[in-house]
């Protein structure tokens, strides 16, 4: 019988690699890995824990080094992968029709009274 292996490593080698990553996630991380209640023990749930660690690995990266408008825009490219085009097209449509509204309020409440005065005219040569 063959020796089960997964990406290399077998059920000693897994476990081990998942109780020194494990150190490596954040406080935050490692509460949501012990409520998810994944268990270091069993074949099938030492590659299961494996996967979500390097998840949260990943996440926790990403919100390091990516800004708030990059993380929001990351987000969304995920996010539209599980969306169809009359989805993403329909969201887009009330999102525009907020944005106008939106943009419709605050002209009510900043009208612009002043007048805008552009002088096309050729300046007059300095003496």
């Amino acid at each position: 019988m063959a020796k089960r292996t997964f990406q290399g490593m077998n059920y000693r080698e897994l476990q081990k690699a998942n109780s020194q990553i494990r150190s490596q996630l954040s406080q935050e991380s490692q509460k949501l890995l012990k409520a998810s209640g994944l268990k270091n023990t069993g074949w099938d749930n030492v590659i299961a824990l494996y996967q979500r660690i390097q998840e949260l690995l990943d996440s926790d990266r990403v919100s390091e080094d990516l800004s708030l408008e990059e993380l929001f825009l990351e987000v969304d490219r995920i996010g539209k992968k599980y969306q169809t085009q009359e989805e993403i097209e329909e969201f887009n449509q009330k999102l525009a029709k907020e944005v106008a509204e939106i943009g419709e309020l605050v002209d009510r409440q900043f009208p612009d009274t002043e007048p805008e005065i552009i002088d096309f005219s050729k300046p007059k040569p300095r003496r």
